[in-house]
């Protein structure tokens, strides 16, 4: 049922570009293919949720320093079986931000992207497919403590295109 819900979120979206496109019919071929696509146990690879979590005015973002990929990431995570991606987005941007102020924009999709993630000990590398969400949350409210997190900052949606490191990072930015 749930995986229903999620391939029509997925036919709904409006791409960004053809890169974000392409992403797009992969992830609903993965997810018409695999039944266990919200597992972390398909080694191949699964569904995530991420937050792209934005100031109400639009104009600043907040970006996560993750400690293990030592990158500015948008805060997010595995699905560990949850159908609902909306809220997976909504509950890893809680645990790595601590805010209590987020709030989901919209149920719609605002993002699509693939990415490989390295082997790790007895993982091997695989992709994650990750569903992506926009989120407000007030610039003002303090942050809260990850283990996962090395720091987490706001920053202008200027300074975010200086410091994102990947495609993936810079398209959101510049979506609206």
């Amino acid at each position: 049922m749930h995986r229903q819900l999620l391939l029509q979120l997925l036919r709904q979206h409006q791409p960004a570009d053809s890169n974000e496109q392409a992403m797009n019919q992969a992830t609903i071929s993965f997810v018409e293919q695999h039944s266990d696509c919200f597992e972390r146990s398909l080694l191949i690879g699964h569904i995530t949720g991420s937050a792209w979590i934005v100031s109400p005015d639009r104009q600043q973002t907040l970006l996560i320093h993750h400690r293990k990929l030592d990158r500015w990431l948008q805060p997010g995570g595995h699905a560990d079986g949850d159908p609902d991606v909306a809220a997976v987005a909504l509950r890893e941007a809680q645990e790595e931000t601590g805010l209590t102020s987020l709030r989901l924009v919209s149920s719609a999709i605002y993002d699509v992207d693939i990415h490989p993630i390295p082997a790790r000990n007895d993982v091997p590398e695989h992709l994650h497919y990750d569903i992506r969400f926009l989120l407000e949350a007030d610039p003002e409210e303090p942050f809260g403590k990850s283990d996962e997190i090395k720091n987490i900052q706001w920053f202008s949606m200027e300074k975010a295109k200086t410091i994102a490191d990947s495609e993936s990072i810079l398209r959101l930015v510049v979506k609206k």
